[in-house]
């Protein structure tokens, strides 16, 4: 099997103290990382000490051995503290057994937390030995946190076998999830090569996107867009499309990768209606934005499917665009605003009576105006809307399945394959 890179798919072990449904950021990290990766095609595998078998996408192993809490780990815990290290080593033993069994197929095994964090050392010297003696899968450190980051640590995480926590093992890779906490772990590991993976969120599941929505987003790099408008708005005269192209054209002139959709149909057995939408797809095609227009009522995913929008999926685009656009000459009402203002997604719209009656605090612009000049007070009110910024640099950035794509999969690839 082949990834969309072209190169072999891996198989992934993901290992953690706790997994769904217990809760907590680790465990939903572990929970996205699984979800995404084999979303782009990956083999993935998950063990953990509690939790439960949750999915049955993709194999996961419950160890209570491997749990933060399990008793026989507390207690070689406190004999360590009186000199008896018997439990710990015999511990070790049994967990390096699970780990064994579990990894024998698997490229790489992400272990999230166990390498720094005191809470199974016999788990953590575990992992230690099978890095030591086995050439694959290699092991990967992925580390959230540390107790020497702590302004106090406690006296015992200075005493050996404790010190093993802050001293990285030549045959382990490390990974943290953002500069500053490279900084930390750099103070007391400063000779490791600490890559930085940022922790990502998976619009897809945190929006509980349609499958639709999530092929088109895919098929149209939604994400990865500048800006991304959307106007629901049926195909015919009133609703004035012809300035929506020429403002989306005003936007691309100004140095941004915008996309615009238009999600509403026309009525092919009305002359009038045909007449309309062959002049759109004119201006589109003139102005060269064949690229930036998707227009849904002609819309054909890359399997040649159609795609019929109904109101999950325009509430979904609601969620994924930064801006609604109506551009109307007259309506009687405008209940898109509404619906757009229910998520607090900025609007722009023409400044006709109905818009100004329901719009506050809105981008109204004159319709008359010239197009460029639109496009530049579109941005101007984008600039200055505070959640639109955020937004923009948590869809540029931070969605998990671009950070999977393009910064954990070339490194596993990369660790694997030297």
């Amino acid at each position: 099997m082949k990834t969309s890179e072209g190169q072999k798919s891996l198989s992934i072990g993901i290992l953690h103290y706790s997994c769904p449904p217990v809760v907590g950021g680790v465990e939903e990290v572990v929970n996205n990382h699984a979800l995404i990766l084999r979303r782009l095609g990956q083999k993935v595998s998950i063990l953990a000490g509690m939790g439960e078998v949750y999915t049955k996408d993709y194999p996961v192993r419950i160890e209570g051995l491997l749990a933060s809490k399990h008793p026989q780990v507390l207690r070689a815990h406190k004999e360590i503290s009186k000199g008896d290290r018997r439990l710990l080593r015999k511990l070790t033993e049994r967990i390096l057994e699970i780990l064994k069994s579990w990894s024998r197929r698997l490229d790489v095994v992400v272990a999230h937390n166990v390498l720094h964090m005191p809470f199974n050392l016999p788990l953590t010297l575990a992992l230690r030995r099978l890095a030591a003696t086995a050439n694959k899968p290699r092991v990967v450190s992925w580390a959230h946190d540390s107790p020497y980051f702590q302004d106090s640590v406690p006296e015992f995480l200075h005493r050996h076998p404790w010190t093993v926590l802050k001293s990285p093992h030549p045959r382990i890779h490390h990974v943290t999830i953002s500069g500053s906490r490279r900084d930390l772990f750099l103070k007391w590991a400063p000779d490791v090569d600490w890559n930085v993976i940022p922790n990502g969120i998976d619009p897809v599941s945190f929006f509980y996107l349609d499958p639709r929505s999530v092929r088109l987003a895919q098929e149209l790099n939604l994400f990865q867009r500048d800006l991304v408008i959307v106007q629901p708005s049926r195909i015919t005269p009133r609703k004035n499309l012809e300035l929506s192209i020429h403002i989306v054209r005003g936007i691309k002139l100004l140095g941004l990768d915008v996309l615009f959709i238009l999600t509403g149909a026309y009525d092919p057995h009305e002359s009038k209606a045909v007449s309309y939408y062959r002049r759109l797809r004119y201006w589109i095609n003139e102005l060269g934005l064949r690229k930036n227009i998707a227009i849904l009522a002609e819309y054909r995913f890359k399997d040649k499917t159609r795609l019929v929008p109904d109101r999950i999926f325009i509430r979904d685009l609601y969620l994924m665009a930064d801006l609604l656009l109506m551009t109307s000459k007259d309506e009687g009402f405008g209940l898109p605003l509404l619906e757009a203002g229910m998520i607090k997604l900025p609007i722009a719209c023409s400044d006709i009576p109905p818009f100004k009656e329901i719009g506050e605090e809105v981008c109204f612009f004159d319709p008359q105006a010239p197009p460029l000049v639109t496009a530049g007070r579109i941005l101007e009110y984008l600039a200055r809307t505070n959640t639109h910024k955020m937004f923009r640099k948590v869809m540029r950035e931070y969605v998990l399945e671009t950070v999977v794509q393009n910064e954990v999969l070339p490194y596993l690839h990369h660790i694997v394959n030297n």
